[in-house]
């Protein structure tokens, strides 16, 4: 395989001088869901983390990084956010707020950095995977430095 075409994301990275690794996969026409990527990619599915970005009545923009295979609260999320409701951003809005699409969509190297929440479950992990910014593109990062370039909040957001 020749060399991969860096991302926002991973750009990102190298500039701030954070260590990282890829992972790629092969994507289909279908919505591949986060339990059979990481599947794909031989990961343990507890370490595979998806991004959900939220938005306010007003179109402000929250970033939740949680567990591939958890549900967000969504009432947790809108108390972390300091908002009254929170509402999942239209799908066709994402790639024009965020430079991402779906199934692409990393937390760094978004168009902005939106306040970003990371569920607590990621501090008993070393590092976990995260979209790498486009679809079949994983970046595998140390959970500290993942807190550190996206200035984020870790808190539990996700249903118990």
């Amino acid at each position: 395989m020749g060399k991969t075409k860096k991302t926002n994301a991973m750009r990102m990275l190298d500039r701030a001088k954070v260590a990282y690794q890829t992972n790629v996969f092969e994507v289909t026409e279908e919505h591949q869901t986060g339990e059979q990527i990481a599947a794909l990619v031989h990961a343990n599915v507890e370490d595979v983390y998806k991004t959900l970005v939220l938005e306010n009545a007003n179109h402000d923009h929250f970033v939740f990084v949680i567990p591939v295979n958890a549900t967000l609260d969504m009432k947790k999320a809108a108390h972390e956010a300091g908002e009254k409701k929170l509402n999942l951003m239209p799908l066709d809005q994402l790639k024009q707020v965020t430079g991402y699409i779906r199934g692409g969509c990393s937390p760094i190297g978004m168009k902005h950095l939106f306040q970003t929440v990371i569920d607590q479950s990621a501090l008993q992990r070393e590092q976990i995977y995260i979209s790498g910014g486009q679809r079949g593109m994983q970046i595998i990062i140390a959970v500290k430095d993942l807190v550190a370039i996206t200035n984020a909040k870790v808190t539990s957001v996700i249903h118990d």
